[in-house]
């Protein structure tokens, strides 16, 4: 039925999310739960493991800026010949060079920062900083994930009982064709009768294929997502949501804006264009600076007026003062001002369309759970229904087909009401993201 591919690829382009699970090990060819796939893709999907590593990298960004506490210590040395050089020669002393045709020196240079002023600080904590925000960019990862996952999971649950429904339809359907083949032999059923049964019967076989090649695609996604080989056979267990109480709307908006990933990455760049304002206003800032140097090298003279390598050494502060910069921090200062106030229009609108996701989440939700109740009542009234026209035609009131018209409401019926129970599970996880519950 048209009505099949339609659930169908509505519940494909279906995102949501739930909860935590087990390990690899445990992902086998038995029935999968939800749990279980969060847990294997979440902490094991590439897409986190390189995010994962962006933090490793914040770590060293971080060690990178408190280098700036440490000295720089570095040994140098050199060897040079010289030539022509010039000789004196003094009576009873001798001859010697003015200047030695071979030099040498080696020593051990040490440079350290006494005092910037605030500008290793800022640093520091800017880096501390950003961390944080790459964190909070994971964990918003995860959440998209999960509802990728979720969206794959239930189209799975969604076309395996739709199988199951349609298996049951052909067995129905088959039944009656034995029994209208029999009736047509005695003279008591036509063959417009069996013809139906049989287009029935093909129509639920299409339905079949059409279903089958879905959850080939939807298994060959899983199998992505879990780093499977394309082909690996594989089922999900079933797990639909129970009806829940929704707290009023004004507890949800204050509960989304506290706890909303997005929200937090809004708040978290705030505090970083703030940082870098104050990196800004600190690059002008003067720096005390210790400098020390302590070796060997040749050049001096002995009392002998020979010539001899000495340790000597050269120690000092130094203090630097920025006067004009070229107007360098005047204009970072007007650009840090500039995304202060950027960010600050991005934290309104993201807080406007969490109010809003809630908003849409919770109403879908309430609508949900109203046409599960009616679909349950439909298919009590179909079930009902086909009862009497069993009973109805047992006594030959009305034809067979007039039973398949009936059989049918029945697997409609129930196809509808696994639909709305899906949609309800859907988009109370929906709600549940919408308003930052962590659910892998």
């Amino acid at each position: 039925m048209k009505s099949i591919i339609k659930l169908t690829v509505i519940l494909l382009l279906l995102p949501a999310l739930v909860a935590h699970g087990q390990s690899a090990s445990k992902i086998s060819g038995d029935s999968l739960s939800l749990s279980q796939i969060l847990n294997e893709v979440i902490y094991n999907y590439p897409s986190i493991k390189k995010a994962q590593s962006d933090i490793e990298s914040s770590d060293a960004r971080i060690g990178l800026a408190k280098t700036a506490y440490l000295p720089d210590v570095n040994l140098a040395g050199s060897f040079a010949l010289l030539g022509p050089t010039t000789s004196l020669t003094m009576p009873g002393l001798g001859s010697f060079h003015l200047y030695p045709p071979d030099s040498y020196s080696a020593a051990i240079n040490i440079s350290q920062t006494i005092y910037d002023f605030g500008k290793t600080d800022k640093n520091i904590a800017f880096a501390k900083q950003n961390k944080e925000l790459v964190g909070l960019s994971v964990d918003q990862l995860k959440q998209k994930l999960s509802g990728m996952l979720v969206g794959n999971y239930y189209s799975i649950v969604f076309v395996q009982e739709a199988l199951k429904i349609k298996e049951e339809e052909l067995n129905t359907l088959n039944v009656h064709l034995q029994f209208v083949q029999k009736k047509a032999a005695t003279g008591s059923a036509t063959n417009y009768e069996i013809l139906t049964t049989k287009v029935r019967i093909s129509t639920i076989e299409n339905q079949k294929t059409d279903l089958l090649n879905t959850l080939q695609i939807q298994l060959s996604q899983l199998n992505s997502f879990l780093g499977k080989q394309q082909d690996t056979k594989l089922t999900v267990k079933k797990s639909l949501l129970s009806p829940q109480i929704i707290a009023a709307n004004d507890s949800l908006y204050n509960f989304a804006i506290n706890h909303r990933s997005e929200m937090k990455i809004a708040r978290q760049k705030n505090i970083l264009t703030d940082t870098h304002l104050k990196i800004v206003n600190a690059q002008n800032n003067p720096t005390l600076n210790f400098n020390g140097t302590g070796g060997i090298k040749n050049g001096y003279f002995n009392n002998k007026y020979q010539d001899v390598g000495k340790l000597n050494y050269v120690v000092g502060i130094g203090l630097k003062v920025p006067i004009f910069d070229a107007n360098r921090t005047k204009y970072n200062r007007i650009q840090a001002q500039s995304e202060i106030k950027s960010n600050l229009q991005d934290t309104e609108l993201t807080r406007r369309a969490i109010i809003n996701e809630v908003i849409e989440s919770k109403s879908n939700t309430e609508t949900a759970l109203k046409k599960v109740n009616q679909s349950e009542l439909q298919l009590e009234q179909a079930e009902q229904a086909y009862s009497l026209a069993d009973t109805n035609f047992k006594a030959g009131v009305i034809t067979n087909l007039d039973l398949l018209d009936s059989s049918t409401a029945v697997a409609e019926s129930k196809l509808a009401l696994l639909k709305t129970k899906i949609e309800y599970s859907i988009n109370f996880l929906k709600l549940k993201i919408a308003l930052g519950e962590q659910i892998y």
